[in-house]
Order: structure tokens, then sequence, then C-alpha cells
């Protein structure tokens, strides 16, 4: 083979770290931005939080919006524009030091779930932190202890007790049953086996009495069987035939499927009880918890904190919305000032490490400002194209994809998707995330395009006001849709409906 050179004239595009950082920190939502932003002042000395910040935060004191000085600038003039500003609680302010470093100044760090509980002066003398209340809770495992610790059990009643609490489910119940939890401990001893199953089944009985009610059943029909003796036996003896029907019923189980379909006719002929009877039974099964341990489930929740605020300005008709950064998720943050100025005073060889630390501090605060300014100009264009919604609701939702906001604000299309993943807007009308003003267009009769956000609010206006006994089907809202000069086919209401969590015609039908 022979060799040669050869010179090629290639384009391609490199990613720089800087480059990398930011769009890693624009795609992040707001806890991880904060989760963030504490591995970085871990990580590297040359970043801190403002001194206000700092001493508010170590001592536990509410958070102020205070301004930090700045040596450069005149003082009053500092304050006139701060006040000038005050509408504008998200703006980020910018000092330039004189090692030329940048400090972004948002108006608060409460960092939501990671901040510590702040003392006030309520009622209570302190206020517990937003994360650590949604994720106290107890188990259902440890409430069923609690109450076990009131039945006076030998020692070996007590274990079983205690191992068919701990074989339960999320939701309440036994999956496996007392046989293999036998065979489990004791193998192939079938003495031991034995031993064990009549263990387990006092134990159950014992399980089953305490609360919730329904709680260690084995079947759906079961735990509403178990639910119905507890309600029946709060009557202390008064008839009540709805719920001997009821009981009637849970007892069978092909009535179970039948119950599901509201199938009365063919109830009524399985239990041989009149359909009115069988009616009121199933009013009162509706009632029922069929997932007994589903309040105890540990769920980790959800905390949204909005990103953006849309706040309205001036009067009358030269009223308008206008959106701004939320100050409480925005870091008050700076290079440490004393850090830089002893680096740049003892330049030399083995400083190119600090430098580098330095470089980074730097860009980390550049490319959080970056942030917050392209999620603000994303916002202010949505709240244009959407102006109607902040007005007359999800109603007047105007059809809206992500290329029209990129050609608008010279971004790209991916950018646009990234800002308005995890990023919530505060507005009149409850809080959002920002997908939630993007939606397809559905043609209508005047040649125009409806939103698909408008659509499904008609579907589910339509549906609060059907009648009960007749409830619409997916094919008379595609008709009543049709009416109002939408086109929109009978699978695209079926989808809509399912979005919106709806059930089918036949479920909605009152009992």
């Amino acid at each position: 083979m022979k060799q040669g050179l050869s010179l090629r004239v290639s384009q391609h595009l490199a990613l720089t770290p800087q480059l990398q950082q930011s769009i890693r920190l624009l795609q992040l939502s707001t806890l991880e931005l904060s989760q963030e932003v504490e591995q970085m002042l871990d990580d590297n000395p040359f970043l801190e939080l403002t001194l206000e910040e700092a001493a508010r935060e170590e001592f536990g004191l509410p958070q102020a919006d205070v301004r930090p000085r700045d040596d450069d600038h005149d003082h009053e003039e500092a304050a006139s524009a701060a006040e000038a500003e005050a509408p504008l609680a998200g703006d980020i302010e910018q000092s330039w030091e004189g090692d030329g470093s940048t400090e972004v100044v948002p108006d608060d760090s409460e960092w939501g779930g990671d901040a510590p509980a702040r003392k006030n002066n309520n009622s209570d003398g302190e206020e517990t932190d937003a994360t650590e209340l949604a994720r106290s809770q107890e188990s259902l495992q440890s409430h069923l202890h609690r109450q076990a610790l009131g039945l006076r059990l030998g020692e070996e009643d007590r274990a079983a007790l205690r191992f068919l609490i701990e074989s339960l489910n999320d939701d309440g119940y036994l999956e496996d049953s007392l046989l293999s939890l036998a065979h489990g401990l004791a193998g192939a001893d079938a003495e031991a086996v034995d031993e064990l199953v009549h263990r387990f089944t006092v134990a159950l009985g014992l399980l089953q009495s305490l609360e919730p009610a329904g709680v260690g059943a084995r079947s759906l029909g079961e735990c509403l069987t178990l639910q119905l003796r507890a309600l029946k036996a709060s009557l202390h003896g008064q008839a009540d035939p709805a719920c001997d029907t009821a009981l009637a019923l849970c007892a069978k189980p092909a009535a179970v499927e039948l119950l599901a379909r509201r199938d009365f006719k063919r109830l009524a002929q399985l239990c041989g009880e009149p359909e009115p009877r069988v009616r009121a039974a199933m009013t009162l099964i509706t009632r029922l918890e069929p997932k007994p341990g589903r309040r105890f489930v540990d769920v980790e929740r959800n905390i949204v904190v909005p990103d953006v605020l849309v706040v309205k300005v001036g009067r009358g008709a030269q009223s308008r919305f206008r959106a701004q950064l939320n100050a409480d998720v925005m870091p008050r943050l700076r290079v440490h000032d004393i850090y830089a100025n002893a680096l740049k005073a003892h330049k030399g060889e083995g400083t190119q490490a600090l430098q580098q630390r330095l470089q980074e501090a730097r860009w980390f605060i550049k490319n959080i400002q970056q942030r917050f300014d392209t999620i603000l100009r994303v916002s202010n264009a949505i709240v244009e194209r959407q102006k109607n919604f902040f007005v007359h609701g999800e109603l007047a939702m105007r059809p809206l994809v992500l290329r029209e906001i990129a050609d608008e604000l010279g971004l790209h299309e991916s950018t646009i998707s990234r800002v308005t993943t995890a990023k919530y807007m505060a507005t009149p009308y409850g809080t959002f995330e920002l997908k939630y003003f993007f939606g397809s267009a559905l043609s209508t009769e005047t040649g125009g395009n409806a939103s698909s956000t408008a659509v499904r609010a008609l579907i589910k206006q339509f549906v609060a006001s059907e009648s009960t006994k007749k409830p619409l089907s997916d094919n008379q809202i595609s008709e009543m849709l049709k009416e109002q000069g939408i086109e929109c086919a009978r699978r695209t209401v079926a989808k809509y409906r399912e979005a919106l969590r709806i059930a089918p015609a036949n479920l909605r039908k009152a009992l």
C-alpha cells in the first residue's frame, strides 16, 4: 500500500466545557439547580454566597432582600436604580469587581427542599421546611405495629403478626398465601409448616381487625367485605339492607367484574335481589377504599416552585402582562474577593490550577446568569403570544409550536425545549409548566386553527355540564365540537378525554 499526504478541509462543531456547562444548567429544574449550586460551593473555594446571605443561612434567619455593596459605583445612584427596578424582583444585577469577576446577585437564595427550617414569629414559634413536611409520613407497617403494641399476645403470636405485617405490599394486601409463607420459613418440615399455618391464621384475623379497615386482605372482594363488616359493626345492630346486599355481592367472585362494568341486571340476578337495592349497594361499595394502604405510601412529593411569575402592569386599556423571574429560586453568588485578590497578587508558577478554579467560578456565575436570562426571554415571548390566555383562560389558548418562539428569539428549537422542560410559570389561573402553553392546531370551519389545549378545555366543559343520568359519548362530544366549528374526530376526542383523566361514558353514568 502506497503512503502519501493529503490535505482536507472540513468543519465541525466543538462544544467547549463552558458551553457544555451552560447547556446542562439550562435543562436543570429548580431543585436540581439548587443541588448543583451547593455542590459547586463545596468544590470551588473561589465561589461563595454574598455576605448577607451567608450570615443569614448560618444563623437560620429569614431571607432579606438586601442588595450587596458595590465600591465601584455611587451608593445613591445604586439605591435609586434599585428603587426604579423594584417591580422587577427577578432582575439580575451585575457588578464588576476590580479583578474582572462577575457577581450575580438575585434577590433571594431560598432553596426549597434543602434549605434549613426558618424561625418566625408565628403562633407555633417555628416553621417546618416544606420538603421535610412532605416527606414526614408514617408508613403502613409502622401504623400497624403501633396498634399491635396494644394487643396482649404471646411471644409466638406477636412474632407471627409482625411477620404478616412486614409481608404486606404498599396497598395493604397480603399477596402470598399463608402456606407459601410457612414453607418459606420452615422449608420441607411438614409438622413445622402446619404449626406456622395455624399461627399465621390466628395472626391474620388479628391483622384484619386493625385499622385501616380492609388491611391484610388477599383479594379485592375480601378487602371490600372487611370494610363492609366494619361498617355494619358501627351500626350497632341496626338493619341496613344495602350493606347486606353489598356483602352478598362481594362474597361472590363473579360479581366483582360485574361491579366494575355496573351491570345491575346481571348483579340482581346473581344475588337474587331487586335492582333498586343492588344500585343502593353499588353506591355504598363505591365509597369504600379498594387500596387501604394508599394513604400510607411514602411517595416523593413533587414540590413545584415557579421559575417565572406573570404580573399585570398598567391599568385599563393600557394594561398588559409581563413575565418576571421568581426571586426565591435565584442564587446569590459571587467570586470570593479575598481569594481572588490574593491569587492576583501572587501570580507565578504553580498557580495554574488555582487560576483554572477561579475561571470555573466566573464561568459558573455567567452561565447561571445566562440561564435565567434565556428563561425570561422565552417566558416573555410566550406571554406575548398567549396574552389572551391570561385574560380569558385556557379557552383562549392559541396554537403554538417551539419553532415560532425559536425563530422570534433567534435560538434553536432544542434550546427552547430545554428551557420549557421542568420550568414553571405562575399565572392568574394557576402554575403551569412552560410546555403547557405549546399545543398543536386543529382546523376550523372558518379556515383558522384552534389550539389542542382549548379543545381539551371545551371537552372538560361539556363533560362538566352533561347529564349524570345520560353522559355524553365520544361521538356526541365530537359532534358538539363540530357545532363549534372545530373538526375533531372521535378518536382524537377519546385521546384528549384520557389525557384529562375523564372516564368513559358508561363509567360516568350516575348510580
